[in-house]
């Protein structure tokens, strides 16, 4: 049992000095000097990393326990792997359930509500990586994968693959885009390419984090990895712009405090209209006749979910479902007759399928 014990004990002192070092950086830079961060966010991420710490020790505790009560002869079944190999089993099986698991947090109301309040931060930095809710760390499968690897042997290639993630993660949500550098000289921008479509960058990730794609930077429904950029390379989730969003956070953000946040569902939000407040249910607003309307030469975000209260343009409620919000752009002004059923063929334009609504 020695082994597991120093597994979470590693984790803690290395993800302590690599936040250490990058909030040296983005301190030196002077990126909080006008930050509006509220207490309520310092609060939720600080008490957020000790919170994956002892989830992380807990869960690697279980799989030891239920490992050597069920499966005691696969105990160390691995050990004699070579540590390059073992790190590259471990690393990759890690970051790609990462990224379904991030994706699903997408694309399924019920674990959005868990993972929600990681995009209501409206500033990027070091510890946004650690707001979640403690339900949406109890249930991250690589964080179960730890404990997995762990016993069958794989130790050293696990503490390497946590040092080498950690260093990827806080970097990505670090308020110091350092890939900056390397889209802004000619010389280097071969250099960046190869960079990109391996791993996770700020640009990369920071566009996941903002508010609306209308900004043609912005994607929450895309770049969903979290070490490498492969998976959303495959998958066709990845969106490469090399540019930072200027607004961050949910277009329908109420404010929760921090223990709902957290503690949800055993704590809920009391602020009217919020997603994690008691019985709370998405509610279709979709229409039955089309928006006719004279659009401006502009970008528009059309709601294809139904959900929006703000039809037929997107207000940012269609996250948890499977549904993405379609970009619009009108060259120059032009009368037009907006789908709002929802069930035209050719979207954003109305095609006379409501007059199948009964």
């Amino acid at each position: 049992m020695v082994e597991w014990l120093s597994i979470p004990n590693i984790d803690l002192y290395l993800v302590v000095g690599v936040l250490i070092l990058f909030g040296a950086i983005e301190v030196i830079a002077g990126h909080y000097n006008n930050s509006n961060r509220k207490s309520d966010d310092w609060i939720l991420e600080s008490i957020g990393f000790f919170v994956v710490a002892f989830t992380k020790s807990i869960l690697v505790f279980a799989v030891f326990f239920a490992g050597q009560l069920l499966f005691s002869g696969t105990e160390g079944a691995l050990a004699g792997w070579p540590l390059i190999p073992a790190f590259i089993f471990y690393i990759a099986i890690d970051d790609m359930s990462q990224y379904w698991y991030h994706r699903f947090a997408h694309e399924y109301n019920w674990l959005w509500k868990h993972h929600r309040v990681h995009h209501a931060a409206k500033e990027m930095g070091i510890l946004t990586s650690y707001r979640n809710s403690w339900v949406y760390y109890l249930l991250m499968p690589n964080l179960w994968w730890v404990g997995i690897a762990t016993f069958l042997g794989l130790a050293p290639a696990v503490i390497m693959g946590l040092i080498f993630k950690q260093i990827i993660v806080t970097s990505t949500h670090s308020t110091w885009h350092w890939d900056k550098s390397l889209y802004r000289y000619k010389i280097l921008r071969p250099f960046a390419w190869i960079i990109e479509r391996i791993f996770i960058t700020p640009a990369f990730h920071h566009g996941h984090h903002g508010m609306s794609k209308a900004d043609h930077i912005s994607d929450p429904n895309a770049n969903f990895g979290n070490t490498f950029s492969l998976w959303d390379q495959m998958f066709g989730t990845a969106k490469f712009t090399r540019k930072f969003p200027s607004i961050y956070g949910l277009q329908t953000d109420p404010g929760d405090k921090w223990t709902a946040h957290l503690l949800y569902p055993f704590v809920k939000s009391k602020k009217e209209g919020s997603e994690i407040g008691p019985g709370h249910k998405k509610q279709k607003n979709a229409g039955k006749e089309p928006l006719k309307t004279t659009l401006e030469a502009g970008t528009y975000l059309y709601c294809q979910c139904g959900y929006s209260a703000n039809q037929p343009w997107c207000n940012g409620s269609h996250h948890g479902t499977k549904f993405k919000p379609m970009l619009v752009e009108i060259k120059k002004e032009r009368k037009a007759s907006i789908c709002t059923c929802k069930l035209t063929k050719s979207p954003p334009y109305c095609d006379n399928s409501h007059e199948q609504l009964v």
